[in-house]
């Protein structure tokens, strides 16, 4: 596992590089999509997404990882505190920032084990 930036952190959270598929919805909105996380922290995500999600939308969001031989998930209610237009080479998406405006405590202690590595991930996190 990876930290995002080796400088001085001003973040409350660290951030941690990750490439993890996810699958959300708008609240209320019965259609999911899918994702995907490109870092993660206790209190956010930054994904990449082909949908351009509008800025202070509400998502529930399902991560899913591996756990040694089975797949296996945590869910946060969060919203969109911005989102860029994100281009490379043939492909058009989208970066969203999201806030966790709310997680199960399960859901935090399966989310704080990932961001420590304490899960079997290899060939998911990004070494620096």
């Amino acid at each position: 596992m990876s930290r995002l930036n080796n400088s001085i952190e001003k973040r409350r959270y660290p951030r941690f590089l990750m490439d993890l598929p996810l699958e959300y919805r708008l609240i209320d909105i019965f259609r999911a999509h899918g994702a995907l996380v490109v870092n993660a922290s206790e209190a956010g995500l930054l994904i990449k997404s082909v949908e351009n999600i509008p800025i202070g939308a509400n998502l529930d969001i399902l991560v899913l990882f591996p756990k040694e031989f089975e797949l296996v998930n945590f869910e946060v209610l969060a919203e969109v505190v911005w989102n860029n237009t994100y281009l490379k080479e043939s492909w058009k998406g989208y970066q969203c920032g999201l806030n966790f405006t709310s997680i199960k405590e399960q859901d935090r202690w399966k989310l704080r084990q990932l961001l420590r590595g304490r899960f079997n991930l290899d060939g998911i996190w990004y070494n620096l």
